[in-house]
């Protein structure tokens, strides 16, 4: 099962760099329009769970099967936390370091003990300035188990983020779209301008109408 290969590389991961703890970090949220972007730090058992099996990148799921995985994966793994970057903070940062910050704020709220360490972030490039042992990942939310769980993880708590708040803001369909720059959600900038959560760095975004007030 790929899901077995998955926990192989991780568990190769650990052999090679001597560890016992493997912190998997990913994130959802660098395309969309509006809202935040939001990382996971997860760090799963070193024994191959059949629980765990059906892991694997968050983009080759469904919303049902992530929404199904994210209880498993939190039942299991011996630490999970999320950590947020605003979409005030992808405009005053970019969205590359917003992202990596909203990694950090993951990976401290983690609270892990002692002992060897190795913190594989997905991406090709690693988080600033942080203490931690750590390796970049291209695509690792494809190979690494650990990887993959943050990234269910990450995408579930992001779109249930934008689900809320399609309520606080209705009209721009960000229960369906989630942020992403759909036709709809085009054509609902053209129409009602930015929501206070729209990222104003964004070039939609800035081409659209006037901002709403609060």
């Amino acid at each position: 099962m790929r899901s077995n290969k998955l926990w192989r590389f991780d568990e190769a991961l650990r052999s090679h760099h001597d560890v016992a703890t493997l912190v998997g970090v990913d994130e959802a949220g660098r395309g969309p329009l509006a809202g935040p972007v939001v990382a996971a730090a997860v760090v799963l058992p070193a024994s191959d769970l059949k629980e765990l099996r059906d892991v694997r990148d968050s983009k080759v799921l469904t919303a049902k099967q992530r929404e199904e995985l994210y209880p498993v994966i939190r039942r299991h793994a011996s630490h999970v936390a999320l950590g947020w970057a605003g979409w005030e903070e992808v405009d005053v940062h970019n969205i590359l370091q917003a992202s990596l910050l909203a990694m950090r704020r993951a990976i401290q709220k983690l609270r892990l003990g002692g002992g060897p360490l190795l913190v594989v972030v997905d991406g090709n490039k690693e988080i600033p300035r942080f203490p931690l042992p750590q390796k970049a990942l291209v695509d690792g939310d494809a190979y690494s188990q650990s990887i993959a769980a943050a990234s269910i993880l990450a995408k579930v708590a992001r779109d249930r983020w934008m689900s809320r708040f399609d309520s606080r803001y209705p009209g721009y369909g960000f229960a369906q779209h989630k942020g992403y720059a759909t036709a709809e959600h085009l054509s609902a900038l053209d129409r009602l301008g930015p929501s206070p959560i729209h990222r104003r760095s964004f070039a939609p975004v800035v081409q659209g109408a006037l901002p709403l007030a609060e």
